[in-house]
């Protein structure tokens, strides 16, 4: 049983920490701290480093010994590479669509898109609404358990698209994009609903690009950085 219960703490903490990261409340590049994360989430430093590691191994966080804990800068290769499975599985998933759409799943997107519309929504109440809004299109096509597995594959293309959300005053035009894409399907226009996906799934390419000019330090370089000690920890 104590052992089912510390696999269970471990599995918690690394779902927290792993949230944390992916909304950017522990933004790129972030030093951290195995003892005020512990103190923070009111737990001991076992379970938050073994968390640490697992991070590691999903390129979120970066371990260097005798130096510290980084929240991984976001990698624009890494971006790339999960924006490629993710269209790829999207636009599939539009050609398995059936000739006859599920009413029921319809009628979620539709209300779906109608609280995207809202005003005064936070920023990470859109985007739970812009993963629910893509997972439900998949559903359609009979493919919604596959989104599990993209999600997985996609901790860095999510934080740059958080990254673009921060950018835009409103999330109104990625709103009006899916508006589009499900007139599009709704009307059995596929050639429109797969421009209009790649569109709109391709626009996270030029966030990354107008983010970097301004605040290149949120993002990996080509070559392998590692922080250094000074007086503090800095990355070079």
């Amino acid at each position: 049983m104590a052992q089912t219960n510390r696999r269970t703490s471990r599995r918690s903490i690394y779902l927290k920490l792993r949230q944390m990261v992916l909304t950017l409340e522990l933004p790129p590049g972030a030093a951290l701290s195995e003892n005020e994360l512990a103190a923070s989430l009111g737990v001991s430093r076992t379970p938050v480093r073994e968390s640490l590691i697992l991070l590691a191994q999903d390129g979120l966080v970066q371990i260097f010994p005798k130096i510290g804990s980084f929240v991984s800068r976001v990698d624009p290769a890494q971006v790339a590479d999960a924006q490629f499975l993710r269209e790829a599985v999207e636009l599939a998933s539009l050609d398995a669509l059936p000739s006859e759409l599920d009413a029921s799943v319809v009628a979620e997107l539709r209300d779906n898109l109608g609280r995207q519309q809202r005003t005064r929504l936070s920023l990470e109440e859109f985007f739970e609404l812009d993963e629910a809004f893509h997972q439900g299109l998949m559903r359609l096509g009979g493919h919604g358990n596959v989104w599990t597995t993209v999600a997985a594959a996609k901790g860095h293309l999510d934080r740059a698209r958080r990254l673009g959300l921060h950018e835009n005053v409103s999330p109104a035009v990625f709103a009006d994009q899916h508006q589009e894409i499900f007139d599009a399907v709704v009307s059995g226009d596929l050639a429109l609903a797969r421009t209009a996906m790649r569109t709109h799934l391709r626009a996270v390419f030029s966030d990354i690009e107008r983010i970097r000019a301004h605040s290149p330090e949120l993002f990996a370089t080509g070559s392998s950085s590692v922080p250094v000690r000074r007086n503090v920890v800095v990355w070079e």
